[in-house]
């Protein structure tokens, strides 16, 4: 059935019950891509999304993760032939993680390289204060025409967003994004047919309280309301781009 609402980076296993969190997003109609950290964890994200005609399991190892898990590099390379969807992957220059960001790049390196040879993956991609470096990476390892990519809670400069735009680039954009300087820059910069939406749940939270998987109905309004586009519209046309962006098929011929 045709999703309601796209929500294209969530930590549903991170939620208190991962079942109830698929069937959260089940039961909105949520096009929901349940990411994931490490490799360990992807054979249960798998499982339990199996059934559900609105979540995908993404297989990840996220960058902050890689000074403890770089050793799982081998378990991700060994899974993913069982998934169109990667993530959460990327480089994170952070204070609090700069000195892994060398081994952030060798084990991202292989990851594109793995995904670049297989051919059709849509990757979601973190790169906190590491815009630039991502995208020569891409650029050096991800050919365009091997596989898609969308950039999660994005904050690189005017002209990143521009390199990111032109190489093909998704935006997945979530409510705190949009309540931030930088992240309301960034959002006046990306063409609306290449913005979908997001919670970051249970990482994001609204009220004191985590969102709720799926909960991005706010995100639209706010988007909307940058756009200067009715709420419907803007509904529907993050669908669309969801859509463009599935069938956007890139396996070999």
């Amino acid at each position: 059935m045709r999703p309601d609402y796209v929500d294209f980076h969530a930590h549903l296993d991170l939620y208190p019950d991962l079942e109830q969190a698929i069937a959260t997003c089940d039961h909105k109609r949520v096009a929901t891509l349940a990411v994931t950290t490490t490799p360990k964890a992807f054979e249960r994200n798998i499982e339990l999304s199996a059934k559900s005609d609105y979540v995908r399991a993404g297989l990840g190892l996220h960058p902050q993760l890689v000074a403890d898990r770089y050793l799982e590099i081998d378990l991700f390379e060994s899974l993913l032939a069982r998934t169109r969807y990667i993530g959460e992957v990327g480089l994170d220059r952070g204070p609090a993680h700069y000195r892994s960001f060398d081994l952030q790049k060798e084990v991202f390196g292989r990851i594109l390289r793995a995904c670049a040879k297989q051919g059709n993956k849509i990757l979601s991609i973190h790169s906190v204060r590491a815009a630039k470096p991502v995208l020569d990476m891409l650029d050096e390892h991800l050919p365009p025409d091997r596989g898609d990519v969308v950039l999660h809670w994005f904050s690189g400069s005017k002209a990143d967003v521009r390199r990111a735009v032109d190489r093909g680039c998704y935006f997945s954009v979530n409510e705190g994004m949009l309540v931030s300087t930088t992240g309301s820059r960034v959002m006046r910069e990306i063409p609306i047919d290449r913005v979908l939406t997001e919670t970051d749940g249970p990482f994001l939270a609204r009220g004191g309280k985590p969102l709720e998987p799926g909960d991005v109905g706010r995100a639209v309004e706010m988007i909307a309301s940058f756009v200067e586009l009715p709420v419907e519209a803007v509904r529907t046309k993050i669908l669309s781009n969801l859509k463009r962006l599935l069938q956007n098929d890139k396996a070999e011929p």
